[in-house]
């Protein structure tokens, strides 16, 4: 951990901030005076229901329906938010509405450029509600889309909310069956699909596999094309299908909207699917709505006629995530294509064009641009960049040092971290605090979240998993196709029974309150008895320059052996040597301690990901260990399938 200071927000800053005038609040209307952030949080998870409770007052929920509790509960996961009360999250979204003002502003790789206003999105989303009524929609139905990072999707997706139906969504860049082992766990009536798209310069026609997925979901009622490639027809599509367009252009009246239980089901997300059929996990509408509005206002600070990016696909949570931007009336950016074509500039270009104010992009991204050299701050006016949000993978403190003397130094880093699981952050950013180097700033408020050890004792400054001991409201409701939450708990609460445990490696600072994530707790390296963090092997490699990236496992083989191996993807023009393996070797051994060096160091064309941009340490090892590739991996998941090729031929070896 490291105690560097890179940032502190301004008495102006702070005071501006929507946490601010919250703390104020409190102080005005219950008598709460909190002079610390630290404090805040300590009140929100000592008192559960009563902070919830809180920001259903302080946000002036629309409710159609009085709850009759805050939160019934038994142990975790049994519990029920909110019970009683009736709600609609698009609703809450449309009541930022001004009329004139842009909701939406969409760029892609090949130069497209779109504003639409309130005004066109809720008569766009207006004219698909009375379409999807049309042909029998109601609320409970599901409705499922392959779509790309477009304004199609924003506006599909609100008019199904709006609806009481249910959303779910993975982008084009799916193979067929990683779709439908998706979609045809819910049962969809209707399937919205785009017939191809572009990346890195490149056209992708999708017709045969979206026609594909479209006859293996029987329940299907209609679908709905978006021509992404081919704008004028419905090419390669069967001529029941129908043009998103003609819905957009006709007349759908006056928006309404259909009021929902609290605990009623907003969208079907999914866990990586890496070894096996992947968990359709579902979040609650009024849940998920408290969530993104408590996220939204007190550790990311939109506020109304901002302009908030997050550089993400629909098969993200971080989509979903996305759209909450516009429940504090601000304006959302979207864009389709690759970060870096035809430059690693590609996206601050982009920034410096829309004026973003709140830039969010993953982690990789970042380290990539810092492994690249380059420079955005010489290149691109940023200045309208306030907060630069990173997550999908730990932010090593050499990136969180990369940003603020390459690409903007006044700028509010926001890492964060929490997972499709929850649709939200566990830990994050607050306006109260420093940023430090490495350190996430932050556990939010209402997060209950400590680092365990392994006798499930609550730890700071030491290595823990991270457990969370009390109840969000955005922790899904259930797991589809799941009877008695068998699959549910079991991923969560048997390692520490009534408590979350999120599978991630993490430290806490008690002298900054700050957070170190380290890893995957189940790609943790077991070395010799002590219990390493990938993270740290991946810090202490991004420091050499020739290095592009890589993976490392460790392996526990019969007889109490273990086998550590390092993989490495060498930047273009290099190659693996001796002289590098013992460069790997020292940088290990003195940063860290000699434990971290590994038994062998392996030269790869590539590094196995997921689509969803993450590395794949836990299926990897299953691959090593001689596994069955079925039971080890799901190449439909991946980003890059042909990568595996080496590690199982590299298997025969052990």
């Amino acid at each position: 951990m490291s105690d560097n200071k890179l940032w502190e927000g301004s008495t102006s800053f702070k005071e501006k901030s929507h946490l601010f005038k919250y703390r104020n609040w409190l102080a005005e209307n219950h008598n709460l005076h909190f002079s610390t952030y630290e404090e805040i949080w300590q009140w929100s998870v000592d008192n559960i229901g009563v902070f919830w409770e809180s920001l259903w007052n302080y946000f002036d929920i629309i409710s159609y329906h009085p709850y009759d509790t805050v939160l019934e509960m038994t142990t975790m996961p049994d519990f029920k938010w909110f019970n009683g009360a009736r709600l609609n999250y698009s609703e809450h979204i449309f009541r930022q509405a001004t009329p004139d003002q842009t909701a939406i502003i969409f760029g892609n790789e090949q130069g497209d450029y779109l504003e639409l206003s309130w005004k066109d999105l809720k008569k766009k989303v207006a004219s698909m509600v009375a379409y999807l009524r049309s042909i029998g929609i109601t609320k409970g139905d599901c409705v499922v889309a392959f779509l790309p990072n477009v304004p199609e999707a924003t506006i599909s997706f609100l008019a199904v909310n709006a609806i009481g139906a249910i959303w779910s969504s993975t982008s084009p860049d799916f193979g067929a069956e990683s779709v439908i082992d998706r979609f045809a766990q819910i049962k969809p009536k209707v399937f919205i699909t785009v017939d191809g798209y572009y990346y890195n310069g490149k056209p992708y026609d999708k017709t045969i596999i979206a026609n594909n997925i479209a006859n293996a979901l029987p329940t299907l009622k209609k679908v709905i094309v978006l021509p992404y490639l081919n704008k004028e027809i419905n090419s390669g599509f069967s001529q029941d299908s129908v043009h998103i367009n003609t819905i957009f252009n006709t007349d759908g009246g006056e928006l309404t909207f259909e009021p929902v239980d609290f605990n009623h089901p907003i969208w079907v997300l999914y866990s990586s699917g890496t070894t096996g059929i992947p968990k359709a996990i579902v979040h609650s509408h009024g849940g998920v709505l408290l969530e993104h509005l408590k996220y939204m206002a007190f550790h990311n600070d939109v506020h109304k006629g901002e302009r908030y990016f997050w550089y993400t696909t629909t098969g993200w949570m971080m989509w979903n995530f996305l759209q909450s931007a516009m429940l504090m009336g601000a304006s959302i950016v979207l864009y389709d294509g690759s970060p870096t074509h035809p430059d690693f500039y590609k996206l601050w270009k982009f920034s410096e064009k829309i004026k973003i104010n709140h830039f969010g992009t993953s982690a990789p991204f970042l380290v990539a641009s810092m492994k690249n050299k380059i420079v955005p701050k010489n290149q691109c006016n940023l200045s309208s960049i306030r907060s630069l949000s990173s997550t999908g993978a730990p932010l090593p403190y050499e990136a969180f040092e990369y940003v603020y003397s390459n690409i903007k130094s006044d700028v509010w880093l926001c890492s964060m971290a929490g997972g499709t699981d929850v649709c939200t952050a566990f830990v994050g950013g607050t306006p109260f605090y420093a940023v430090h180097s490495g350190e996430i700033q932050c556990r939010a408020l209402g997060v209950s979240l400590y680092a365990y050890n392994d006798t499930g004792q609550e730890v700071e400054d030491d290595l823990g998993e991270m457990v969370i001991d009390k109840p969000m409201p955005s922790m899904p409701i259930y797991f589809w196709n799941d009877p008695d939450n068998v699959r549910y708990k079991a991923s969560y609460f048997e390692h520490f029974p009534g408590k979350w445990r999120h599978g991630d490696f993490i430290k806490i600072n008690s002298k900054t309150n700050g957070l170190v994530i380290y890893g995957r707790s189940d790609a943790t390296l077991n070395r010799h008895g002590i219990r390493i963090g990938t993270s740290e092997i991946y810090r202490s490699i991004n420091k050499i320059d020739t290095i592009e990236d890589s993976l490392i496992v460790n392996l526990e083989l019969e007889g109490g052996n273990h086998y550590m191996p390092l993989f490495v993807k060498m930047k273009p023009t290099h190659t693996l040597t001796d002289a590098i393996r013992t460069q790997i070797n020292q940088h290990l051994k003195k940063e860290y301690s000699p434990r971290h060096v590994p038994d062998q160091i392996i030269e790869v064309t590539d590094i196995p990901y997921t689509i969803s941009g993450k590395k794949m340490e836990a299926p990897i090892k299953k691959i090593l260990l001689k596994m069955p590739i079925e039971k080890s991996i799901n190449l439909d998941s991946m980003k890059n399938p042909e990568s595996i090729a080496f590690f199982i031929e590299f298997a025969k070896g052990i």
